[in-house]
């Protein structure tokens, strides 16, 4: 059967595969909310109620990113890095892999580093998301920016913001004192100019300063 060849109802194959698929995308999302809400996981209302006649599927976020209030109109879909990129304009949040293997993408959420492109924007509502342009300005740099900057800790420069929301988290989770300790806990950060050595060097310059 070819794809325009009709099922029954007189839909074409095309048509008919179209609808079946969307349908199990909001199914599936609102499997995932409901399971969600029974284990006690906040969801944003957002998701719940969208906003009317705001386009099929646009949902309205209220996010706190860097201390401010950001209201933006997304894709229920979208990432915590798309919208931070797209939908708020900072775009210090790389997207490098997109699959979470790179860390490029490494934000700050309530104090804790997260991989933003495998987090969805709508459930961070209410959140406290820091991003690279909230750690430090120029002229007020935070120590580990400084630290990269004394060190050379940074070659193309693709990967560093989210080396430095790294390193920035590591200062307060537990770590030991070698800089194999921190190697390890830097594993999920990825250099393809290979400036390891020096990132690792930035960071203990800050630790042992701190």
């Amino acid at each position: 059967m070819s794809n325009e060849e009709t099922v029954s109802g007189g839909l074409s194959r095309r048509a008919f595969l179209s609808s079946a698929g969307a349908a199990g995308v909001v199914s599936a999302i609102e499997g995932r909310i409901v399971m969600a809400q029974e284990n006690g996981v906040k969801t944003a209302s957002a998701v719940r109620t969208p906003e009317a006649g705001g386009g099929a599927g646009i949902v309205a976020v209220t996010l706190r990113v860097n201390g401010k209030e950001q209201k933006v109109r997304i894709d229920p879909r979208a990432s915590l890095l798309d919208c931070l990129r797209e939908s708020v304009g900072l775009t210090g949040t790389k997207k490098g892999c997109d699959h979470g293997q790179c860390g490029a993408c490494t934000v700050h959420v309530n104090g804790r580093r997260v991989l933003s492109c495998l987090s969805l924007a709508m459930m961070h509502e209410g959140d406290e998301v820091t991003t690279i342009e909230g750690i430090g300005q120029p002229g007020n740099l935070h120590a580990v920016q400084a630290a990269f900057v004394a060190h050379d800790a940074y070659q193309c420069g693709y990967c560093t913001s989210g080396q430095i929301m790294s390193g920035v988290a590591l200062l307060k989770e537990p770590c030991g004192p070698a800089d194999a300790d921190v190697k390890e806990l830097m594993s999920g950060n990825i250099c393809r100019c290979g400036a390891y050595p020096n990132i690792v060097a930035a960071i203990q310059q800050v630790r042992k300063g701190a």
